[in-house]
């Protein structure tokens, strides 16, 4: 048995989402669980819409993910080139070694003609497939055809009468009787070749073994199997996995929500979370904490791909994203909020303001609330704490300032304002916090306390006692 090994072929047309990564990942998975490779093939044969920087991009986003390739594009390996834009003489040899046994002919049908035989197909209830008008063409017709300078396509000739059959290793046994499928193109008028026929023949020569793709694939496997099984090529196991869908139940796209790997490490979310949400979209976990790549493909198991729709849920992403962040080392922590800190809280003081307030993060600019909060020399006051701030009880700032010594921790303050005003409970700490934050909530006040230091804590308790005796 070959070894086994899945592979990537995304299109460059655009930037990677969801869905393109979620394929890269179960398929990273399934070959890191099976000690197998992971090939990256570049499927650019879109000449309009394919783009270089599309190209880099995705290989950027990948690797940022940490699902690296062993073979293909940039890697290298004994079936190069990777990308089907330089594999056209690898297609010219098979496409003449179908017609050398007849199982390709030119098709001159205009697009009116088969758009026209389509609505009649389907207002009598027959599946949409091409009728075979020029499948029996004479040599000397098609002779003439082409010397009137007709545009025409090349078409596979499907078996007659056969069933085509594969186990999914997703969706079980599957089987497509050959007419229903009918004679498709695979090449097109412009001289380039179909995705049915590239695609097919690429995963042959380069010794793929495993594809997990879309179900929207679904009823392109049994043209390929054909195609495959006319060259006399061997044809890969093939699972289809669940579409994403956005709330809706429609196909996630990015109207509903669906979100760019680029934009995703943008906006400062964690490899690790993209891929642990990623990876229980369709696929059923026991562990239910955060996983790193390796206990994830461990615990990978083709059997718990499921067959419903996924649901993409903002949230659940952001649930990972949170728990990254509790979970980061330090100097990964450390590393995420710096770009964003930077000028606002002193690089001394960095490290310790991170481990203040990463419980109280899930992105990078979450952190900001908690500089100005400890830092701003013009402290903003949400809502909810001025409200506090008017209700606290009588000549209470006073007595915090009072209170406040030189080199005392945030524990003894507490206890001496407590003495001093006669408050406990949240009628101490809630005005407490609002006064030195700006806010009702956050990370520990000590931790806070100690970075703020005591000097801006008087300055912001002074400035509470002024606006109370004003009032």
């Amino acid at each position: 048995m070959p070894a086994l090994k899945t592979r990537f072929a995304p299109s460059p047309t655009g930037l990677i989402h969801f869905g393109n990564v979620r394929t890269a990942l179960f398929n990273v998975l399934l070959a890191r669980k099976e000690g197998g490779a992971f090939l990256l093939r570049i499927e650019d044969t879109d000449f309009e819409r394919s783009r270089e920087e599309y190209i880099q991009a995705l290989m950027e986003d990948l690797h940022w993910l940490g699902l690296d390739w062993q073979e293909g594009e940039q890697a290298g390996g004994a079936a190069a080139p990777y990308r089907q834009s330089q594999r056209t003489a690898a297609y010219e040899k098979y496409m003449a070694e179908l017609a050398s046994i007849d199982r390709v002919y030119p098709c001159f049908c205009s697009a009116v003609e088969l758009e026209v035989s389509r609505k009649v197909q389907a207002a009598s209830g027959k599946p949409p497939r091409y009728s075979g008008k020029c499948a029996h063409l004479k040599p000397d017709e098609i002779v003439k055809k082409k010397a009137e300078g007709l545009p025409y396509t090349l078409r596979f000739r499907m078996p007659k009468s056969e069933a085509l059959t594969f186990d999914d290793v997703v969706r079980g046994a599957q089987k497509f009787p050959s007419e229903d499928i009918g004679d498709f193109i695979i090449r097109r008028s412009d001289g380039s070749f179909a995705f049915f026929f590239v695609n097919a023949i690429d995963d042959a020569l380069m010794g793929v073994t495993h594809v997990l793709r879309g179900e929207d694939h679904l009823t392109n496997t049994p043209r390929q199997i054909a195609l495959l099984q006319a060259l006399s090529m061997a044809a890969p196991i093939y699972g289809h996995i669940s579409l994403i869908v956005d709330a809706h139940g429609a196909p996630l796209s990015k109207r509903s929500g669906s979100l760019s790997v680029q934009e995703l490490r943008e906006m400062g979310y964690f490899p690790i979370a993209v891929n642990n949400y990623l990876a229980r979209l369709g696929h059923h976990f026991v562990e239910t904490g955060l996983m790193d790549l390796d206990a994830m493909s461990s615990a990978f198991d083709q059997s718990h791909l499921g067959r419903a729709p996924a649901r993409y849920d903002r949230s659940q992403l952001d649930y990972w994203q949170a728990q990254a962040v509790q979970q980061a080392d330090a100097t990964t922590l450390l590393d995420w909020l710096t770009p964003t800190l930077k000028g606002w809280v002193p690089e001394a003081s960095l490290a310790e303001f991170a481990q203040a307030v990463r419980a109280n993060i899930v992105f990078p600019h979450d952190a900001r609330l908690w500089a100005e909060a400890v830092y701003a020399d013009a402290l903003p006051i949400s809502d909810d704490a001025r409200q506090v701030l008017d209700n606290a009880a009588p000549n209470f700032f006073r007595a915090a300032v009072d209170a406040l010594g030189d080199d005392m921790d945030f524990k003894a303050f507490a206890n001496r304002v407590k003495s001093a005003s006669g408050t406990s409970g949240k009628n101490l700490f809630l005005p407490l916090r609002a006064a030195l934050t700006g806010q009702t909530y956050g990370p520990e006040m000590p931790a806070l306390f100690k970075l703020m230091g005591h000097a801006r804590a008087r300055h912001r308790l002074t400035q509470h006692v002024l606006a109370s005796e004003i009032d």
